[in-house]
């Protein structure tokens, strides 16, 4: 391979509205160069710099950035701090009375929670886990609903200096017993149930069930919040519940000056070979790359309502919703439900109600929403909105172009941000007021995110060219190992193909004659057609520019003479087309492909599904539509789907 072909055309380009430029806390590209210009000349002095304005500190640092022991870079390693004192006792003097969450139900009850208030339950809970003998440097698994408890078990997990391990509501309970065991846990925190579309789903059986598995003997207590109220198997003294544990304890609790290198969580995130990788993140660069991009990102105000509606089992969750809008004295909004219950309108209602004016949410639940019902967002006031955001994965032109003019009445700048679980913030998008924007283009990295593309061996390709994306400097918020397998860190992010000199992000990418930077999927998304190396996501969203299509996923198969053929899975915005309405609509979409793209990527095969298969969290699951595609027997689990019958559906192919 030399470089990846990029065969997206896209030319409409918006500017950054001058009422936001002028107010915005980046102001114009002259400021934006200003900041990558000081990174460029004094790494270590820059990184230095923001560290000290906007971190509280303890102990200062007197080191910014230790190489030695590369790739295991250490920052601010001799300074001490507490994450929870940066998010919750900085305001306690300035606004103590400002709201800091709005917490809405399943249900649509609401209940809010100022500063002060979050700061007592914080500070009531972390002398509960005290009482229990959990201690700095032990891990606790996290395995919640989406809640303001969920929160403040994080918080106080930090504040005692405990390091915290998320896990996703929607996993089942082999996903905790790993996860227990891998981290070495010695205590969960879980509830009876959660509340999803009406539904209630039980969480407490599948902390007995991965106990059942065997392996979790290093867990002492279970603390379990009270939810839904339905009946749970107890084990007492093991279990606890909440309200127990909490009951007469002192609202203050002094915070645990930890070292900036301590782990302030470990999150998991699937891996190739299956089993799950633990990415360790640190206190100190963690927290302050939540702040910057909480202020260059999303250039957050005072009268901001902040809603980013990803789960707190994700990284998303952690950085802007758990600790980066807490850091910064936001309002925010966490939300219990799905988008699409009672009905579709439930978003665009909520942003209406609570006057949200930045929305972050992910291109899966644009494209739903789209087909859900394209039209419903002009049926409420979304004139607070000022700034939108989409994370996750590349967003299409065409849903890109629905969310600008449709939610925000084309007045509102989009932050395409690309970043990943062990990048811990936003590493490129587009600042509101700096950038102009181009659909489907996260644009521009950070001021001090060195990012770049290079081909196998290492050297930077042409602008125009596509290759491999890297980051070619350390940065503050990055993973620090994989918990307890540094081998494996270093073969997975600084592998010996680049000399270990460039953090491997895993995406292909290409970068525009303006330095714009095109995500292009991950690696092993990339096709070889005939010689030709093409981005699924480019063929992705050349399908989705079609009137006809909702959404759809690209994989390849192999084929004797081209190499790979493409495998399109479609979900049409009407009914799902059968016999000859089927064969004409594939027709009809390959040669809208080959037209939009060209001939080469014109799909071998299309085959329609009442939609495709995803995780609880929205991620399509393209190892299953890899396997589909091939005619594989599925040997993966697939109990987690929302309708498993679309395998079946899935396996027709419409030549």
């Amino acid at each position: 391979m030399t470089t990846i072909e990029s065969v997206l055309n896209e030319t409409r380009v918006f500017d950054p509205p001058a009422e936001l430029a002028a107010q915005a806390n980046v102001k114009g590209m002259e400021a934006y160069r200003k900041l990558c210009a000081e990174a460029e000349s004094d790494y270590a002095g820059f990184w230095g710099r923001l560290a000290r304005e906007h971190v509280l500190w303890h102990k200062p640092f007197t080191q910014v950035l230790d190489e030695s022991q590369a790739p295991f870079f250490k920052w601010f390693q001799d300074g001490s701090l507490n994450v929870s004192y940066n998010c919750l006792d900085r305001h306690l003097k300035t606004q103590p009375d400002k709201v800091a969450i709005i917490f809405e139900a399943d249900d649509g009850s609401v209940t809010k929670i100022t500063y002060k208030q979050l700061y007592h339950r914080v500070c009531q809970f972390a002398n509960g886990l005290k009482k229990l003998g959990i201690k700095k440097g032990d891990r606790v698994l996290i395995y919640m609903p989406m809640s303001i408890e969920a929160v403040v078990a994080m918080q106080a997990c930090a504040r005692i200096g405990a390091t915290h391990s998320v896990v996703f509501g929607g996993f089942s309970a082999k996903s905790l017993q790993e996860r227990i065991i891998d981290a070495g846990a010695v205590a969960v925190i879980c509830a009876d149930g959660q509340y999803r579309g009406g539904k209630a789903i039980p969480l407490k059986p599948a902390v007995d069930e991965a106990f059942a598995m065997g392996g979790c003997d290093g867990i002492k207590h279970v603390v379990v919040y009270r939810r839904t109220g339905d009946d749970v198997h107890f084990h007492a003294p093991r279990d606890v519940w909440w309200d127990d544990l909490v009951r007469g304890m002192p609202d203050v609790c002094e915070p645990e000056w930890v070292e900036a290198e301590h782990p302030l969580f470990i999150l998991y995130t699937s891996g190739s070979t299956g089993k799950p990788k633990g990415v360790q993140h640190s206190s100190g660069g963690y927290i302050l790359h939540a702040i910057l991009t909480m202020q260059w990102a999303f250039d957050i105000k005072p009268t901001d309502v902040f809603w980013c509606t990803a789960d707190v089992g994700w990284v998303t969750g952690h950085t802007y919703i758990a600790y980066g809008p807490l850091a910064v004295g936001a309002t925010e909004i966490v939300f219990e439900g799905v988008p699409t219950y009672p009905d579709a309108g439930r978003f665009w209602k909520m942003i209406q109600n609570h006057k949200v004016s930045i929305f972050y949410t992910a291109p899966t639940a644009i494209r739903s929403l789209i087909k859900a019902g394209g039209d419903l967002p002009k049926q409420y006031d979304l004139s607070s909105l000022r700034l939108l955001g989409s994370v996750g994965e590349p967003i299409n032109p065409e849903a890109w172009m629905w969310y600008h003019t449709v939610v925000g009445g084309g007045r509102c700048p989009i932050v395409d941000t690309w970043w990943q679980t062990e990048t811990g913030g936003h590493m490129i998008t587009p600042l509101p007021g700096v950038t102009p924007l181009k659909p489907g283009s996260c644009t521009l990295p950070l001021p001090g995110i060195m990012a770049a593309i290079v081909d196998e061996t290492g050297q930077d390709v042409e602008k125009g060219k596509g290759g491999i994306l890297v980051i070619k400097k350390p940065w503050p918020s990055m993973i620090r190992t994989i918990w307890g397998d540094p081998e494996r860190f270093k073969k997975s992010y600084y592998p010996e193909d680049f000399q270990g000199r460039y953090y491997l992000a895993g995406d292909g990418a290409n970068r525009d004659m303006d330095g714009y930077f095109w995500i292009m999927g991950r690696i092993d998304d990339v096709l070889n057609v005939s010689g030709h190396r093409l981005g699924t996501m480019e063929i992705e969203s050349a399908l989705v520019a079609n009137s006809l299509v909702a959404e759809a996923a690209v994989v390849g198969k192999p084929h004797d003479i081209k190499g790979e053929a493409v495998v399109a899975f479609v979900v049409l915005k009407g009914a799902r087309p059968e016999g000859v309405a089927a064969q004409e609509i594939a027709t009809t979409l390959r040669n809208w492909v080959g037209q939009e793209i060209g001939p080469i990527a014109k799909p071998d095969e299309i085959r329609f599904g009442d939609n495709l298969p995803k995780t609880r969290s929205g991620k399509i699951m393209r190892r299953l539509l890899r396997a589909l595609a091939k005619g594989e027997e599925i040997t993966q689990d697939v109990s987690t789907l929302e309708n498993p019958a679309i395998l079946q559906q899935l396996k027709q192919a419409v030549k």
